[in-house]
């Protein structure tokens, strides 16, 4: 394989810490040693004349990039990595979204469900690319209560309600505590959160969180929640597979592109009355069995994860990324 200059477009950068930063930075490090790789939130730029081969995160927001590409340089030297939004809202909303498909040389997923949501004819251009995080050792649990964690900034698209509806159904006197990490991202997300806090001991909003410390959070975790209403691969249920924490998930497709078709943690999109029957039944189960530190389906559900592990592994990622490169290359 040739050695290229490839520009991936990212419209988040460093200071927002999202999934689009956390993809373009990781993907820098894994191609670094085969290819020239740089990063900017707008195409073209000062170092435009210098890029061969372009990677889009993001149809609709990056559509100008996208467009200034096509109109430059042609489609076939492109790939636009489509996102949850992506692929079940703006496609069938927003024109812009549908014109960057259109331009580009090849589509990316980041599940296995996401070729499905897309008009049958784009699904020939498109590639799945699991992402990936490096591998930590599980951790020994406290058996004294349940602790799970949901890890994303507070937005209507991750539905952070639903979580604050299963703490309002849960007494503090139940053993089961939630941490809630993630920046309030939109206008009233801060005091619903301050107001389940002070109605519900057993909930505590934190904050952001560098993401270091939040690996580490859902490392320590006996489980990971997450309750997204769409969503298009999410990089916290792979760091928690990767980590040996189980995942109670809403049934949306980006989950199930993830964790798989008969993995037993999901619940219903909004259903909170669900969510927090699954985390009772994990802390009784936690307290049957407790010289094991866990239950039947929390254990159930750390093998169904251990099994899936291996899609997210960076070796992985980072061959899938170099066939798609190799593929803009010859094209």
């Amino acid at each position: 394989m040739d050695r290229s200059s490839l520009v991936i477009v990212s419209p988040a950068l460093a200071s927002a810490n999202n999934g689009n930063w956390q993809t373009a930075r990781r993907w820098r490090a894994l191609l670094a040693r085969d290819h020239a790789v740089r990063i900017t939130a707008q195409w073209p730029d000062a170092a435009a004349a210098g890029d061969d081969l372009m990677l889009a995160l993001h149809a609709r927001r990056s559509a100008s990039s996208i467009r200034a590409w096509a109109e430059a340089r042609g489609g076939r030297r492109l790939a636009v990595v489509l996102t949850g939004t992506d692929l079940y809202q703006d496609l069938a909303e927003d024109p812009l979204a549908r014109e960057s498909t259109a331009q580009a040389g090849r589509l990316v997923v980041l599940q296995s469900l996401g070729i499905e949501a897309l008009p049958e004819a784009l699904r020939a251009k498109a590639r799945v690319i699991y992402q990936s995080t490096s591998a930590r050792a599980a951790l020994p649990k406290t058996r004294r209560e349940l602790r799970a964690v949901m890890v994303g900034h507070l937005r209507q698209v991750k539905d952070p309600g639903t979580l604050f509806e299963a703490a309002r159904r849960l007494r503090a006197d139940e053993g089961i505590r939630i941490d809630h990490i993630g920046d309030a991202a939109e206008a009233g997300w801060a005091e619903a959160a301050r107001q389940v806090a002070a109605q519900c001991p057993h909930y505590r909003w934190l904050g952001p969180r560098p993401h270091a410390r939040a690996r580490d959070a859902i490392q320590r975790a006996h489980l990971l929640v997450h309750t997204s209403a769409l969503e298009g691969g999410a990089h916290v249920i792979m760091e928690a597979v990767r980590s040996g924490t189980p995942v109670l998930a809403s049934r949306v497709p980006g989950n199930v592109g993830m964790l798989g078709e008969d993995y037993l943690g999901y619940f219903e999109p909004r259903d909170a009355a669900a969510l927090a029957e699954r985390l009772r039944q994990c802390r009784r189960e936690q307290q049957a069995q407790a010289q094991d530190h866990a239950g039947p389906l929390l254990e159930r559900l750390r093998g169904q994860c251990e099994l899936r592990a291996a899609l997210f592994d960076p070796a992985r990622e980072r061959e899938r990324l170099l066939q798609l490169i190799e593929e803009m290359q010859q094209s």
